[in-house]
């Protein structure tokens, strides 16, 4: 196996100012035993805007390389001191490792038409608004801008979705901002913005969910079947928010590097070098944040098929479009 990894953005396209010197990365997993041409998972892993979580990453792409993938996790910007509303910055960076996937595809042996994305949480809002908002992004490197960032499927694990009743509301103040205009959160509702040219959808949900709650996934789901968009719904009966593959290696905290930490490292390091002014209970808060991200929780059993469940469908979707 092959394993890279690589910034997103070159020097001047970034400008987020909240980043600390954090870059967003793409970590490639590729395999090297053969050129076969493989299809393409790209990861993005959740934790509300707020951080880019190491327990739906690496372990995520490693279980889809198993599956014969070459996979592939997106660092995108977060909003650690809840300082300065991110706004449409997630979607550029993943639109940008879309992208960067395709402009390589002949490289890193995978098929451009069949790249999809795999978000969590806000992850899952992050690849949603992908999915129903791709046109409205657009790169100002002439390298990739005509390049297509419209994923060919998306696997939306327990995502954030409205902005409505039932939506998770930190995710939307990390991502907009307390005082975001009515405007812009009917943006960012996802359920409303489906089309039939939507990429085909793999949604999945505990019922018992206690952060974000299930109807997300129905709202999502019900949008899809009135555009025509191809979709399925798992609704597993059991188990709480942030799941990931629900294994036991997950749940022993064997998922991999903590690489998805690089921005929030970074703050903290300005922080304490006093660069950065913010009270103790805040920096006491993400250094905690830091050194304790082993889930506390039992694996489940029931959710843990959710991977072969969307790779069939994914062998499915495939087989319709030849």
């Amino acid at each position: 196996m092959k394993v890279f990894s690589c910034n997103l953005w070159e020097a001047g396209e970034y400008e987020y100012p909240m980043a600390c010197g954090f870059i967003p990365t793409i970590h490639g997993y590729l395999h090297e035993e053969n050129t076969a041409v493989r299809p393409c998972m790209l990861v993005v892993p959740g934790g509300g805007y707020f951080l880019v979580s190491p327990t739906e990453a690496e372990i995520v792409a490693l279980r889809f390389y198993k599956e014969g993938y070459n996979a592939f996790v997106c660092t995108y910007t977060t909003n650690p001191l809840n300082a300065v509303p991110l706004k449409k910055q997630p979607m550029k960076d993943l639109s940008r490792a879309i992208r960067y996937i395709r402009k390589n595809a002949s490289e890193f042996h995978i098929d451009p038409n069949k790249v999809i994305v795999c978000g969590f949480s806000a992850g899952g809002h992050l690849c949603g608004s992908v999915c129903v908002h791709y046109d409205d992004i657009e790169d100002p490197n002439p390298i990739y801008s005509a390049i297509s960032n419209r994923p060919d499927a998306a696997i939306l694990s327990y995502p954030v979705i409205t902005s409505g009743e039932k939506a998770h509301r930190d995710s939307f103040c990390f991502l907009l901002g307390a005082d975001a205009t009515q405007a812009e959160l009917n943006y960012m509702s996802l359920e409303k913005h489906v089309t039939k040219n939507t990429p085909p959808c793999f949604i999945w949900h505990t019922a018992t969910d206690e952060l974000v709650p299930v109807e997300n996934s129905f709202l999502f789901a019900e949008s899809c079947k009135d555009n025509g968009v191809p979709f399925a719904l798992h609704i597993f009966s059991d188990g709480p928010h942030g799941l990931s593959l629900s294994n036991r290696d997950w749940a022993a905290g064997k998922f991999g590097e903590h690489y998805t930490f690089a921005q929030m490292k970074k703050t903290v390091e300005k922080i304490q070098d006093n660069e950065i002014s913010v009270p103790d209970s805040v920096r006491d808060h993400l250094i905690d944040v830091l050194s304790d991200v082993v889930p506390k929780i039992k694996p489940y059993q029931e959710v843990a098929i959710w991977p072969e469940l969307a790779c069939n469908w994914l062998n499915e979707i495939f087989q319709k479009r030849v």
